[in-house]
C-alpha cells in the first residue's frame, strides 16, 4: 500500500480512482466492507483503490471538550489499512482551515482534480464538508455534473442478544470501555489491541509478588475497563501468553493508574521496547486484598485460568480465514 501523507506529494491524479472517505478509527468490519467494495470496483474499471483519511481525528480539532481516545493510533491504522489490500491511503492533515472547506470545494478540488476520482463509495448516512452539507443527495448531483459514480453500501450489522446493531466506532469504544473483549472481537474482526512502550514500574511485581510485569506507557489510546485480562503479547521475540492488570492496584492504595502485563514463561529484558497487547477475555474486576500474600495467590489463580483459556483458543484457532485482518498465531510457551 502506498501512503500519501501530504497532498503536495501528488504530482498527477490516480488512474480511475475509486475512493472511500473516513476516519477509519478501528478499521472495523464496517470499514472493511467499504474498503472491499472500493477494491472490487477499482478492479472492475482497471483503476486505483484509494482510502482518504485524516490525522488527527477531526473530533480532536473540532471538539472543545475532551475528545474520545483513538481505537487505533495512526501507525496501527496504516498497518490495518494495508492488510485490506487497498492500493493507496491518502492522509490529509486535519486543521480548522481544512474543516472550513465547503462540500463543493472538497469534491471538486481534492477528490476530482487532485485524486482523479471516478467513483466514490460511502455509507448511507455519510456527510462531509462545512456544516456537513455534503450529503448523499449532494454527492449524486455532483457526480452527475463532474462525471463520477456514487456507490452507497448498507451498514454492517452485528447480531446482538436482542437485536441487530450497527457496527460503528462509537459502539466499539463503548464495548471496549465495558470490558467486553469477545464482542469487541466480533465488531473489529480481530482482537482489540493496545500498543505501548515498556517503562520502569514501581519495582514490586517481581520483588513483592513474585510476578514480574511489563509496565506500559500509552499515548492517547482507548484503554479497556479496569480489571484483569487474559491477553497475548507481541514483542520483538514473538507472541506470548499473558495476564494484564488495568487500574489503580487498590491493595497498594497508591491511586496511580497503570497498565501492567505479566508475560507467562518469559524472562527477557524488554525495557524501552514497544509491545502490543491483544485482549482476549476479561477475567475479573480489580479487588482490594488484605495483603500481598492474598494478592499473590489470586494472581496464581488468574494465571491458571488464563492458561486454560488461551491454550483452548490456540487449539481451536483456524489456520486460514477469509478476513485478512483476522490472524491466527502460534503461542510461544
Amino acid at each position: 500500500m502506498k501512503i500519501v501523507a501530504n497532498m503536495d506529494e501528488l504530482t498527477e491524479t490516480f488512474r480511475n480512482a475509486v475512493v472511500t472517505i473516513g476516519n477509519f478509527d478501528g478499521v472495523h468490519k464496517g470499514h472493511q466492507a467499504l474498503l472491499a467494495t472500493v477494491i472490487k470496483k477499482a478492479q472492475a474499471i482497471s483503476g486505483t483503490s484509494v482510502a482518504l483519511t485524516f490525522e488527527p481525528h477531526p473530533m480532536k480539532v473540532l471538539q472543545n471538550n475532551t475528545p474520545p481516545a483513538n481505537i487505533t493510533p495512526y501507525e496501527l491504522k496504516m498497518e490495518l489499512l494495508a492488510q485490506t489490500k487497498i492500493d493507496v491511503t491518502v492522509c490529509i492533515p486535519f486543521t480548522k482551515e481544512f474543516a472550513n472547506l465547503t462540500a463543493e470545494e472538497f469534491v471538486q478540488d481534492i477528490l476530482v482534480q487532485r485524486l482523479g476520482m471516478k467513483a466514490v463509495v460511502v455509507g448511507r448516512d455519510y456527510a462531509f464538508g462545512r456544516n456537513r452539507a455534503g450529503d448523499i443527495d449532494f454527492l449524486k448531483a455532483a457526480g452527475a455534473r463532474l462525471g463520477f459514480e456514487v456507490i452507497i453500501i448498507d451498514w454492517e450489522l452485528w447480531s446482538g442478544a436482542t437485536a441487530l446493531e450497527r457496527i460503528s466506532s462509537t459502539q466499539i469504544r463503548e464495548t471496549v470501555m465495558a470490558g467486553d473483549m469477545e464482542k469487541a472481537r466480533d465488531l473489529l474482526g480481530r482482537d482489540y489491541q493496545i500498543c505501548g512502550d515498556v517503562v520502569t514500574g514501581r519495582n514490586r511485581g517481581a520483588k513483592l509478588l513474585g510476578f514480574p510485569t511489563a509496565n506500559l506507557h500509552l499515548n492517547d489510546e482507548l484503554c479497556p475497563k479496569s480489571g484483569v485480562y487474559a491477553v497475548t503479547v507481541q514483542c520483538s521475540t514473538g507472541l506470548y501468553q499473558g495476564v494484564a492488570n488495568i487500574g489503580y492496584s487498590p491493595t497498594f492504595e497508591d491511586h496511580v493508574f497503570t497498565v501492567e502485563v505479566h508475560i507467562l514463561d518469559f524472562n527477557q529484558n524488554i525495557y524501552n521496547e514497544k509491545i502490543r497487547v491483544n485482549f482476549i477475555s476479561r477475567l475479573r474486576d480489580e479487588k482490594k486484598f488484605e495483603g500481598i500474600a492474598q494478592l499473590s495467590e489470586q494472581i496464581k489463580r488468574d494465571i491458571a485460568k488464563a492458561r486454560i483459556l488461551l491454550d483452548s483458543r490456540c487449539k481451536n484457532a483456524v489456520s486460514t480465514t477469509k478476513n485478512p485482518l483476522q490472524q491466527s498465531h502460534l503461542i510461544n510457551r
